[in-house]
Protein backbone atom coordinates (compact mmCIF):
# COMPACT_ATOMS: atom_id res chain seq x y z
CA UNK A 1 0.00 0.00 0.00
CA UNK A 2 2.53 2.41 0.50
CA UNK A 3 4.67 1.74 -2.22
CA UNK A 4 1.65 2.28 -4.59
CA UNK A 5 1.44 5.80 -2.10
CA UNK A 6 4.93 6.72 -3.69
CA UNK A 7 4.03 5.41 -6.84
CA UNK A 8 0.98 7.60 -7.15
CA UNK A 9 2.59 10.36 -6.08
CA UNK A 10 5.97 10.42 -8.10
CA UNK A 11 3.53 9.76 -11.61
CA UNK A 12 1.79 13.04 -10.48
CA UNK A 13 5.16 14.75 -9.91
CA UNK A 14 6.17 13.24 -13.23
CA UNK A 15 3.25 14.48 -15.57
CA UNK A 16 3.25 18.26 -13.88
CA UNK A 17 7.29 18.73 -14.41
CA UNK A 18 8.46 20.98 -17.38
CA UNK A 19 11.99 20.99 -19.00
CA UNK A 20 14.37 22.34 -16.63
CA UNK A 21 12.85 21.52 -13.42
CA UNK A 22 14.66 20.97 -10.57
CA UNK A 23 13.85 17.56 -8.65
CA UNK A 24 14.47 16.66 -5.29
CA UNK A 25 14.84 13.13 -4.12
CA UNK A 26 14.41 12.96 -0.21
CA UNK A 27 16.90 10.54 1.08
CA UNK A 28 17.34 9.33 5.00
CA UNK A 29 20.79 11.73 5.50
CA UNK A 30 20.45 14.35 2.63
CA UNK A 31 18.19 14.71 -0.44
CA UNK A 32 19.66 14.03 -4.31
CA UNK A 33 19.02 15.92 -6.69
CA UNK A 34 18.32 16.19 -11.07
CA UNK A 35 17.04 18.05 -13.38
CA UNK A 36 14.33 17.08 -15.65
CA UNK A 37 15.08 17.00 -19.37
CA UNK A 38 11.63 15.82 -20.82
CA UNK A 39 10.62 12.46 -21.97
CA UNK A 40 10.41 11.12 -18.48
CA UNK A 41 14.30 11.61 -17.96
CA UNK A 42 16.64 13.01 -14.99
CA UNK A 43 20.32 14.46 -15.56
CA UNK A 44 22.03 14.10 -12.65
CA UNK A 45 25.28 13.57 -11.08
CA UNK A 46 25.68 9.68 -9.61
CA UNK A 47 28.66 7.78 -7.88
CA UNK A 48 31.81 7.32 -9.73
CA UNK A 49 30.82 3.22 -10.14
CA UNK A 50 27.98 4.27 -12.21
CA UNK A 51 25.85 2.90 -9.04
CA UNK A 52 24.38 4.37 -6.01
CA UNK A 53 23.30 8.33 -6.03
CA UNK A 54 24.25 8.18 -2.27
CA UNK A 55 26.97 11.04 -1.75
CA UNK A 56 27.82 8.93 1.47
CA UNK A 57 28.62 5.71 -0.61
CA UNK A 58 32.13 6.64 -1.75
CA UNK A 59 33.41 6.35 1.43
CA UNK A 60 34.94 7.27 5.16
CA UNK A 61 33.88 10.80 6.30
CA UNK A 62 37.30 12.04 5.58
CA UNK A 63 36.38 11.90 1.87
CA UNK A 64 34.16 14.40 2.59
CA UNK A 65 37.39 16.71 2.26
CA UNK A 66 38.61 14.88 -0.93
CA UNK A 67 37.83 15.82 -5.25
CA UNK A 68 36.43 12.32 -6.20
CA UNK A 69 35.02 11.35 -9.58
CA UNK A 70 31.61 10.85 -10.37
CA UNK A 71 29.50 10.61 -13.18
CA UNK A 72 26.50 12.38 -14.88
CA UNK A 73 24.01 9.95 -16.30
CA UNK A 74 20.87 10.28 -17.82
CA UNK A 75 18.18 7.96 -16.66
CA UNK A 76 14.93 7.41 -15.90
CA UNK A 77 12.97 9.25 -13.50
CA UNK A 78 11.38 6.65 -11.79
CA UNK A 79 15.05 4.71 -11.42
CA UNK A 80 16.06 7.51 -9.74
CA UNK A 81 13.60 8.06 -7.48
CA UNK A 82 15.05 4.70 -5.73
CA UNK A 83 11.09 4.58 -3.96
CA UNK A 84 11.29 8.24 -2.68
CA UNK A 85 8.70 10.86 -2.98
CA UNK A 86 10.11 12.73 -5.48
CA UNK A 87 9.44 16.45 -5.40
CA UNK A 88 9.48 19.27 -7.61
CA UNK A 89 11.74 22.07 -6.15
CA UNK A 90 12.82 25.43 -8.13
CA UNK A 91 12.92 27.04 -4.88
CA UNK A 92 16.41 29.24 -5.38
CA UNK A 93 14.23 30.79 -8.39
CA UNK A 94 13.44 33.03 -5.34
CA UNK A 95 16.86 34.06 -6.29
CA UNK A 96 18.29 32.73 -9.26
CA UNK A 97 16.94 33.68 -12.88
CA UNK A 98 16.64 30.17 -14.68
CA UNK A 99 18.44 29.63 -18.20
CA UNK A 100 15.85 28.80 -21.20
CA UNK A 101 14.75 24.72 -20.85
CA UNK A 102 16.71 24.57 -24.22
CA UNK A 103 19.90 25.84 -22.67
CA UNK A 104 19.40 23.61 -19.38
CA UNK A 105 19.39 20.72 -21.62
CA UNK A 106 22.19 21.45 -24.00
CA UNK A 107 24.59 21.81 -20.58
CA UNK A 108 23.28 18.56 -19.09
CA UNK A 109 23.80 16.60 -22.32
CA UNK A 110 26.88 17.87 -22.76
CA UNK A 111 28.24 17.10 -19.46
CA UNK A 112 27.00 13.34 -19.28
CA UNK A 113 30.25 11.61 -18.30
CA UNK A 114 32.77 11.70 -15.61
CA UNK A 115 33.64 14.92 -13.66
CA UNK A 116 34.94 15.91 -10.34
CA UNK A 117 32.29 15.40 -7.10
CA UNK A 118 32.80 16.77 -3.77
CA UNK A 119 30.18 16.63 -1.22
CA UNK A 120 30.99 19.80 0.18
CA UNK A 121 32.09 21.94 -2.60
CA UNK A 122 30.22 20.15 -5.91
CA UNK A 123 27.58 17.56 -5.29
CA UNK A 124 24.40 16.55 -6.80
CA UNK A 125 22.49 19.66 -5.58
CA UNK A 126 25.31 22.05 -6.90
CA UNK A 127 25.44 20.36 -10.15
CA UNK A 128 21.88 20.30 -10.83
CA UNK A 129 21.94 23.88 -9.81
CA UNK A 130 24.29 24.92 -11.99
CA UNK A 131 22.55 23.31 -14.96
CA UNK A 132 19.58 25.29 -14.21
CA UNK A 133 20.79 28.83 -13.00
CA UNK A 134 24.56 29.04 -14.50
CA UNK A 135 25.50 29.27 -10.32
CA UNK A 136 26.74 26.17 -8.30
CA UNK A 137 25.19 26.14 -5.10
CA UNK A 138 23.67 23.84 -2.28
CA UNK A 139 21.11 24.48 0.07
CA UNK A 140 22.59 21.26 1.97
CA UNK A 141 25.37 22.59 2.08
CA UNK A 142 24.58 26.01 3.56
CA UNK A 143 22.55 24.53 5.76
CA UNK A 144 25.24 22.13 6.95
CA UNK A 145 27.44 24.78 7.89
CA UNK A 146 24.92 26.70 9.69
CA UNK A 147 24.52 23.99 12.18
CA UNK A 148 28.17 23.17 12.39
CA UNK A 149 28.80 26.98 12.59
CA UNK A 150 26.00 26.85 15.90
CA UNK A 151 27.47 23.52 17.29
CA UNK A 152 30.92 26.06 17.33
CA UNK A 153 29.65 28.46 18.97
CA UNK A 154 27.49 26.84 21.26
CA UNK A 155 30.48 24.78 22.41
CA UNK A 156 33.08 27.75 22.84
CA UNK A 157 30.16 29.19 25.07
CA UNK A 158 29.81 26.05 27.18
CA UNK A 159 33.45 25.90 27.27
CA UNK A 160 33.96 29.51 28.48
CA UNK A 161 30.74 28.85 30.86
CA UNK A 162 32.54 25.77 32.59
CA UNK A 163 35.70 27.66 32.96
CA UNK A 164 33.95 30.92 35.03
CA UNK A 165 32.50 28.20 36.89
CA UNK A 166 35.41 26.13 37.25
CA UNK A 167 37.72 29.45 38.33
CA UNK A 168 34.62 30.62 40.70
CA UNK A 169 34.78 27.16 42.19
CA UNK A 170 38.53 27.26 42.71
CA UNK A 171 38.33 30.44 43.99
CA UNK A 172 35.83 29.53 46.33
CA UNK A 173 37.46 26.49 47.86
CA UNK A 174 40.87 28.76 48.34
Amino acid sequence: MASENVDSHNATVLRELEVGDLVEFPRSLYSHWGVYIGDGQIVHLTGGDGGSSNAFSFGSVFSVFVVQKACVKIEDFIKVTEGCKAIRNNGKDRVCRPLHPREIVRRAKEMVGEIDYNVLWYNCEHFAAFLRYDKSWSEQVDKAEEMANLGGALAVGVGTALGRFARTSKMKNN
